[in-house]
């Protein structure tokens, strides 16, 4: 059984890339841009739906790709692919979002919201990228949602990275 108590620490994770502002807003508000990167290593999204405005919805397939998240989701009885569902709660062009994303995956845990903050510091040649997640229902799957963005984040890190 889970802990059900309420984690209290958002959480942050900062990245600096060598990039245009407009290049990595583009990642999290385009379709090719959100499906180019979006999903922990071992994993691909395909969007269904993306309204890049506030109150807009944001509705993907999250798919494993690799043959080791496969049999491991499989191994928990679980299918290759889930449906997620979400919506912009902020939306101000270039510098920040929001996207809030309903949690209705966890066996024995009632539906709930969750909220991604994203803020974007033009620097030079750089920008900087704060992402603020807000816990998760327990201590556990805060771990788990904070891993599954850095793992997603090493996409842009070896992107960004080979450029000169």
């Amino acid at each position: 059984m889970s802990d059900q108590r309420e984690p209290s620490a958002k959480l942050v994770v900062e990245r600096s890339y060598r990039a245009r502002v407009e290049e990595l807003w583009a990642l999290w508000t385009t379709r090719e841009g959100f499906e180019s990167w979006w999903g922990p290593e071992g994993f691909r999204a395909a969007v269904h739906v993306l309204e890049a405005r506030v109150g807009g919805r944001l509705h993907y397939e999250m798919i494993a790709s690799a043959p080791e998240q496969i049999a491991a989701l499989q191994q928990l009885g679980r299918t290759p692919s889930h449906a997620a569902r979400a919506r912009y709660t902020e939306f101000k062009p270039g510098a920040s979002l929001a996207i809030t994303t309903v949690v209705d995956f966890v066996p024995g845990v009632p539906p709930y919201e969750t909220t991604m903050r994203v803020e974007f510091f033009a620097a030079g040649e750089r920008v900087r990228m704060v992402v603020t997640l807000d816990p998760m229902h327990d201590d556990e799957m805060t771990r788990m949602s904070k891993m599954g963005l850095t793992s997603q984040l090493t996409k842009l890190d070896r992107r960004y990275a080979e450029r000169p």
